[in-house]
């Protein structure tokens, strides 16, 4: 299986006196524009997910479907999962993605868990990579339990947009 990690876009501040709850807090306009030339970036890769899973925390969803539009993936069809959670356990998502009959998913999340999710795939004891805000990577999973996956690439959102043209 080809596994995308596709870390959500930038946010609205925290320290914004106008931010909701953490769940709630949404891509500012300047996110919005560049997940979108990072997710054309991805499209320019050639990547055709049968699957997009996404947090279900509204920066997280609007990148999936930034996502999926760029991608030609019909909106109806991401599906949330709560091991996409900031704070979830990696080795959930995992367990859940090993259940997929699917050659190609992508996952729209959030740091720190994108990460943690790499090192677990990987089979690393600790962190490797820092996935930047609309950052993506490809991992090829061999298998899930335990993660025996090879990192194939890491974009930064920059490379991805560059890559859009």
């Amino acid at each position: 299986m080809l596994l995308y990690l596709f870390r959500h876009g930038i946010a609205i501040d925290r320290e914004d006196p106008e931010c909701p709850p953490d769940p709630r807090r949404f891509l500012t306009r300047k996110g919005v524009e560049k997940t979108r030339g990072a997710a054309q970036g991805l499209a320019a890769l050639g990547i055709e997910p049968e699957l997009i899973v996404s947090s279900p925390y509204v920066r997280a969803a609007q990148t999936a479907e930034i996502a999926a539009e760029a991608l030609k993936y019909p909106h109806a069809r991401i599906r949330q999962s709560d091991a996409l959670l900031p704070s979830a356990d990696p080795a959930h998502v995992l367990r859940e993605l090993s259940r997929l009959r699917v050659k190609e998913v992508l996952c729209a999340g959030h740091a720190p868990n994108l990460d943690e999710v790499i090192a677990c795939a990987v089979g690393a004891s600790a962190v490797i990579t820092s996935l930047k805000k609309a950052g993506a990577a490809c991992l090829e999973m061999d298998s899930f339990s335990p993660g025996q996956g090879t990192l194939i690439w890491l974009h930064t959102p920059r490379s991805l947009r560059l890559l859009a043209g």
